[in-house]
């Protein structure tokens, strides 16, 4: 599929106007939810949505929308702007750019499509230890109520920045969507792998997350020989290593299981570990899988806690079922790749997704472009310009079928 130089130029220009907010010294960017950096994001969006003569809406979490109509029975096109520490520039705001598209090619096409492009706050769990908290509030999500005492990296609560901002933790519903679409990165390996410019997702694997506390015995590291220790640091490897297996065992379902945090107290060269914190997180598209992966968890966790003499709490604090995409709206983006004659691949999606949000409340769909070998949250990722346009068209061919 071939694009105009004016998309590919106008493409560049928004993603050059997002660069450099929250670039760190090792080239990447850092822009946690409800930080100056995040809220630069969001001004600039509101900036590039003025200049395409589009209106601009903030509702009562801090979301942003760019509209091309006051419809109140609207297409939503959306994505994130927040970042994980020094991450990429692709993650989340590819899907803005491809939203900010949609608006200029209906304009210039004299299109009567009533879209917003709608930028949600907080989807990265970098700052709060909790994602998809924009989308999450304004859907209702059953998962993202109760989370005023959630504290951030600079350790202050998400009701006191709510409260500082004028926001609200109970906002209205948000109302009027006919469906909702959104593209992203696909943060893994198989579109450029396969050669394939565009995935169409089916399933959003469902995260379940705990935190492991270990506790020992914190000894003189010198003094206190081998056969007397309760090393809480020496269960905790044992424990990632059972992981790893359960992980590698329940593969087959698409299931992985990742420890991704391990604090150690008190962490000094000299010192047996006493305690021991470790952040789990397992995911899949199959409960049955989640399941089986949990009740392992549970029991090599405790079984190695209990041969060591270690002290074993298990806290679960988050947990997600696998939501699957409307099949109208698969079928239907399946087909514009094919007037375009773009390939397209059925997939699932092992990230989350504000697209997560709106799955309970209208028909919902998402789009993956190729990300170069793979890699995301991380400063070397990289999706080309040319993919972003070829996934932002897919969309758009995809809602002039709507209304036709």
């Amino acid at each position: 599929m071939e694009h105009g130089i004016g998309d590919i130029q106008y493409c560049e220009k928004l993603f050059a106007d997002f660069y450099d907010i929250g670039s760190t010294e090792n080239g990447g960017v850092t822009r946690l939810g409800y930080t100056e950096q995040e809220d630069k994001m969001h001004e600039m969006m509101a900036k590039l949505g003025t200049e395409l003569d589009c209106l601009v809406d903030r509702d009562q979490v801090g979301n942003t929308y760019v509209m091309n109509s006051q419809d109140t029975d609207y297409y939503l096109i959306g994505s994130h702007l927040d970042s994980v520490i020094e991450g990429g520039r692709y993650d989340g705001v590819a899907g803005i750019i491809a939203g900010l598209m949609v608006l200029k090619w209906a304009k210039e096409d004299g299109l009567k499509l009533p879209v917003r492009v709608g930028a949600f706050r907080c989807e990265e769990s970098s700052n709060f230890g909790c994602c998809t908290i924009g989308s999450g509030l304004i859907t209702k999500e059953i998962y993202k109520q109760d989370i005023g005492g959630l504290v951030s990296k600079a350790g202050e609560s998400l009701e006191n920045i709510f409260r500082s901002r004028q926001y609200s933790l109970h906002p209205a519903r948000i109302s009027g969507i006919r469906q909702y679409l959104e593209l992203h990165i696909e943060q893994g390996k198989v579109l450029e792998e396969s050669g394939t410019p565009v995935g169409i997702v089916q399933t959003i694997a469902g995260p379940r997350r705990f935190k492991l506390y270990l506790r020992g015995m914190a000894e003189h590291s010198g003094a206190t020989p081998m056969c007397m220790r309760n090393d809480a640091m020496c269960a905790a490897a044992e424990i990632i290593l059972e992981l790893e297996r359960i992980g590698n065992k329940e593969a087959v379902y698409q299931s992985v299981a990742t420890v991704g945090v391990v604090n150690n107290h008190p962490n000094a060269l000299n010192v047996i570990p006493g305690e021991v914190e470790l952040g789990v997180d397992i995911r899949g598209i199959e409960s049955a899988s989640l399941d089986r992966m949990e009740r392992s968890m549970r029991e090599l966790a405790g079984r190695i806690c209990e041969k060591r003499g270690i002290e074993y709490l298990e806290e679960k604090t988050s947990d997600i079922p696998p939501i699957d995409m409307s099949t109208k709206v698969q079928i239907g983006l399946e087909q514009a790749a094919r007037r375009l004659g773009t390939g397209s691949r059925k997939m699932i999606s092992g990230a989350g997704h504000d697209a997560m949000s709106f799955a309970g409340i209208c028909d919902t769909g998402m789009v993956f472009i190729p990300c170069m070998k793979g890699v995301s949250h991380n400063r070397a990722e990289f999706a080309s310009i040319f993919h972003i346009c070829e996934g932002a068209r897919v969309i758009y061919e995809y809602l002039k079928g709507e209304i036709a």
